[in-house]
């Protein structure tokens, strides 16, 4: 048996599920040997038995993790070359049942993922929120991690039908139910800015904020149907795209800075 038979375990996988190994055997999450269980923390899918395989065949040539981390890397490295590097690193990512036959990535493990990992910023963009104390835990825990970490929420805010309290007073329950509610009861808290236009008086200008992204260090931008819920995020059936681009990340943050430099949103906490 040789080393290279071995990298046969991994060749199926998507580059994101490489990066995701890799990153898990460089932090420790994953030792090594390894067991099926710490894998599918990270992955999903039918290849799980294959990769726990491959790993502890290269743990029996005493390979430590972040000996093998560098074999994942020189795969998707070796992919991207082959490519002539003009490979598009995009992960369909879903929520819900998985389709019998196909492996994608799964909504909960990509957000936990990105907020893990962020080193510098994070822009999170979203419809809905509940179960927030859940879904933000991994980034509430990154934020105390790296107290330079600079994070923002563009949230809608809901004005009910017929109700006629003032727009202040929505925006000023919404922050509280968000700060003792949707946020974990530890570290600081990110800022939030909201569309004016969503609490309006007037019914023929109210709009909603309806996207749903993350875009994390200007590098990685996850754009998903799924609401920051434990049902967007794990039990609905939601679709989205994970992309590692530069380009399109930055392109996306700099959207919603933009807006806000215009004055189109306003800061809310």
């Amino acid at each position: 048996m040789g080393i290279q038979n071995t990298s046969s375990d991994f060749v199926r996988l998507s580059d994101s599920d490489l990066r995701s190994l890799a990153m898990g055997l460089e932090s420790g999450r994953i030792s090594v040997p390894c067991s099926a269980l710490q894998i599918r923390r990270l992955i999903s899918g039918p290849f799980v038995d294959d990769v726990v395989s491959g790993i502890n065949r290269l743990a029996e040539e005493s390979f430590n993790g972040n000996q093998v981390a560098a074999c994942l890397n020189m795969i998707s490295m070796d992919r991207l070359g082959n490519s002539g590097g003009l490979k598009p690193q995009i992960d369909l990512v879903t929520s819900g049942p998985e389709a019998p036959g196909l492996t994608n990535r799964d909504t909960a493990v990509v957000v936990r993922e990105l907020f893990t990992h962020a080193m510098k910023s994070v822009v999170v963009v979203g419809y809905a929120i509940y179960q927030g104390q859940m879904v933000f835990q991994a980034l509430a825990k990154r934020m105390d991690e790296i107290p330079d970490l600079d994070v923002e929420f563009f949230l809608n805010i809901a004005r009910p039908d017929r109700d006629t309290t003032q727009s202040e007073i929505i925006v000023s329950r919404f922050v509280e139910r968000f700060k003792t509610t949707q946020w974990p009861k530890s570290g600081r808290l990110p800022k939030v800015h909201y569309d004016p236009r969503s609490v309006a008086d007037d019914s023929r200008i109210r709009s909603s904020l309806h996207a749903k992204c993350v875009i994390v260090d200007n590098a990685h931008v996850f754009i998903s149907s799924a609401n920051f819920t434990e049902a967007g995020q794990q039990r609905n059936i939601e679709v989205g795209l994970h992309l590692n681009s530069s380009h399109l990340a930055t392109k996306t943050s700099l959207h919603f800075r933009k807006m806000l430099e215009a004055g189109l949103f306003k800061r809310a906490l």
